[in-house]
């Protein structure tokens, strides 16, 4: 087996690709039943949600078995880190957004985008500090508080801390979930996953 294949068993990256497969399907499907054409609005649990899920999948293939080979390993891993976090963040949007398909300026395509990326930064980060196993954890605690809490939200200020639920528009949102993908992914491709015990 080469390299590239090993790598990618290690980090369980088929089965990744499959429930990335899963979650979109289910999203594609979900969205269908809300008659979102009637009303934008209706698609807001999918933009809220989606990226939500395709991010915890995301956090389980930055799980290392083998943790102390990483760290004593010739080459730096920080390279591969970053590619696979990456890519895999740039398949889930592109995968997640045919749900969402038109009315770019409000839950269109770009809110998804925009909230895969946030969530997905804050999953990395929390791999670095909880480990993969957990590392869902805090971005569906903060985005499920969001879309509980934020029906009320208006201003500036909730476009930075309501970025999941905002129109696909908001700078602020933009930028605070922009800022949570490279602070997470770089932290993330410098440290890597918290070491665990092996799976069972």
């Amino acid at each position: 087996m080469t390299g590239l294949l090993l790598y990618a068993r290690s980090r369980a990256l088929p089965a990744t690709l499959a429930a990335l497969a899963g979650t979109a399907a289910f999203a594609v499907w979900a969205a269908g039943r809300l008659d979102a054409y009637l009303d934008p609005d209706r698609r807001v649990p999918i933009v809220a949600l989606a990226p939500l899920l395709a991010s915890a999948v995301i956090g389980t293939s930055l799980y290392s078995a083998s943790d102390e080979l990483d760290r004593t390993a010739v080459r730096r891993w920080w390279p591969r880190r970053l590619a696979q976090l990456t890519a895999l963040t740039a398949l889930a949007a592109l995968l997640v957004t045919p749900a969402v398909l038109g009315h770019a300026e409000t839950f269109g395509p770009p809110a998804v985008l925009r909230n895969t990326l946030g969530c997905t930064g804050l999953t990395a980060a929390a791999a670095v500090l909880l480990g993969a196993r957990l590392s869902w954890l805090p971005a569906f605690g903060y985005v499920t508080a969001v879309y509980l809490g934020s029906t009320a939200a208006e201003g500036r200020g909730a476009t930075i801390w309501a970025w999941p639920m905002q129109p696909g528009a908001q700078a602020g949102a933009w930028a605070t979930a922009v800022a949570a993908f490279v602070a997470g992914a770089t932290l993330y491709a410098v440290r890597g996953a918290r070491p665990e015990g092996p799976r069972s």
